[in-house]
């Protein structure tokens, strides 16, 4: 899930650094020292019959499963599952957030599916994307159990796009602080969301994507779906404003109905160390059968570019009052997107 800039921010020790902690891809990335390859070597001399699995090895199971899983029904359905792509040749083993691109591509074969015969997404004005250069994208957050939003985004750039743009989520902290997952998030190019964070990729000319409502908007109930929160306290105009980066206005269409959120219990997702506690349709009535997503048709829309730093300038940052009303403005305009795509979509399912 992915949080607005501000909130990680505010949470964030003052003078702390930007680079992901133990909890997250730092702890990946210590896994790669000297000591972690000679204590995996010394695991894997072990006699096999007595090796315990961990969690990683059931993380990974999973991912293999569904994978298989999505080639069955791909097979029954007569649907061709996509492979992965080319990647290029100078593309870094690993950058200094985790992201390893080699697993990412991997793991992608089952998003891809995802992405074309569950969800057929749909998407319309990708091309005004630069194709270029440091961008950042804000986008509407849904998901109720996960937010599939920021993978399917990734999807898009990276196979429809022209420029086969590779796109970097900022993800909220509470993702980084849950066993492996922040690890997997890491791998397959998640940030932590802080404005330090995405100044630096913005900096290095990398395609951003932002999720300001975070986790308001993905735990928001059914009855309110498609109806925008409010977008923190502008931190994302803020570091647009500092990187003189354009803002891409993206409308995320299906993510609210493949969960349903009902109601949510807060008490019992506090105690397990989440922001909530979602009760769907399916969930947790139906056990593990209830975190699979429903097949909603989805539609990603991206529009015009937002040039704000040429018109204000990267010290108009400093200004709360522009900032807020500028985050306002790119709130509006995203809701108006939203809209439009909705009536595009027709039915949610058929």
């Amino acid at each position: 899930m992915v949080r607005s800039i501000d909130a990680a921010r505010a949470q964030k020790p003052k003078g702390s650094l930007a680079r992901p902690t133990a909890g997250g891809a730092g702890r990946f990335v210590q896994g790669l020292s000297a000591e972690g390859r000679a204590a995996e070597a010394a695991r894997s001399r072990r006699d096999p019959r007595s090796a315990q699995p961990g969690i990683s090895d059931v993380v990974e199971a999973a991912l293999d499963l569904g994978m298989r899983v999505a080639r069955a029904v791909s097979e029954i359905w007569g649907v061709d599952l996509p492979g992965p792509t080319a990647m290029p040749a100078d593309l870094p083993e690993m950058d200094a957030f985790g992201h390893d691109a080699a697993y990412e591509e991997r793991v992608a074969v089952l998003f891809r599916w995802l992405y074309r015969s569950w969800w057929r997404v749909q998407v319309r004005g990708i091309e005004r994307v630069p194709s270029k250069g440091r961008v950042l994208l804000v986008a509407n957050h849904a998901g109720g159990l996960f937010a599939y939003d920021g993978a399917m985004a990734k999807v898009a750039l990276r196979d429809v796009h022209p420029a086969a743009r590779n796109l970097r989520p900022l993800i909220d902290d509470f993702v980084y602080d849950t066993p492996f997952v922040g690890n997997f998030m890491s791998r397959c190019g998640g940030v932590r969301a802080c404005e330090d964070n995405a100044l630096r990729l913005l900096e290095n000319d990398e395609a951003v994507i932002v999720f300001p409502e975070g986790t308001k908007g993905v735990g928001k109930l059914f009855r309110d779906r498609y109806r925008l929160v409010r977008f923190g306290r502008g931190g994302f105009i803020r570091v647009a404003l500092k990187t003189g980066s354009p803002i891409v206005p993206v409308a995320i269409v299906g993510a609210e109905e493949i969960h349903p959120v009902l109601g949510r219990w807060d008490w019992m997702g506090r105690q397990i160390g989440l922001p909530y506690f979602p009760m769907t349709p399916t969930f947790p009535w139906l056990g593990a059968l209830g975190l699979v997503p429903l097949p909603s048709r989805w539609r990603i829309e991206f529009g015009e570019p937002m040039d704000f730093a040429s018109t204000y300038g990267p010290d108009a940052a400093s200004d709360p009052l522009l900032v807020n009303r500028l985050a306002e403005e790119v709130r509006a305009r995203v809701q108006d997107m939203v809209f439009d795509a909705l009536e595009r979509r027709g039915p949610a399912f058929l």
